[in-house]
C-alpha cells in the first residue's frame, strides 16, 4: 500500500473526503518525525513505537584486511512493532480487541502412569 492508496482507505473508513484524510496523515508523519527528532520515543498502542537511538563511537575491524577502525557516533530511527500488530500479521487478520482469557479448568484426577 502506497500513501495514496493509504489516504484513499482512510477516507473511505472515515467517511471523509479525501483531502481532509491527506491533511492527517501528513499531519501524523510531522508529528511522528518532529517529536522522535527531539529525542522522544512516541508509542501507538497496538501498532508501533518509534524512537531515535543514539549510537556512541567504537572501535571495529576491517573484515577484508583485519585492521582495526574507528565507527563514528551515529543515530538511527528504530521502529519497533507491538504485540497486537505482530498478532495480527502472523495471523494474517486484522487486529481486534482480544478477549479476556480464562484459565482452562484443572483436572482433579490425573490419569495413572504406568
Amino acid at each position: 500500500m502506497n500513501r495514496r492508496e493509504l489516504v484513499l482507505a482512510l477516507a473511505e473508513r472515515t467517511d471523509v473526503d479525501r483531502k481532509v484524510a491527506d491533511a492527517l496523515v501528513t499531519a501524523f508523519v510531522e508529528v511522528v518525525t518532529e517529536t522522535v527528532s527531539t529525542g522522544e520515543p512516541v508509542s501507538i498502542p497496538g501498532f508501533a513505537k518509534f524512537a531515535r537511538v543514539d549510537r556512541a563511537a567504537r572501535m571495529g575491524r576491517n573484515p577484508a584486511t583485519g585492521a582495526t577502525i574507528r565507527i563514528a557516533a551515529s543515530r538511527k530511527a528504530r521502529i519497533t512493532p507491538l504485540k497486537a500488530f505482530k498478532d495480527a500479521v502472523n495471523a494474517g487478520k486484522p487486529a481486534r480487541k482480544a478477549a479476556a482469557k480464562k484459565a482452562a479448568p484443572a483436572d482433579k484426577k490425573a490419569a495413572p502412569r504406568r
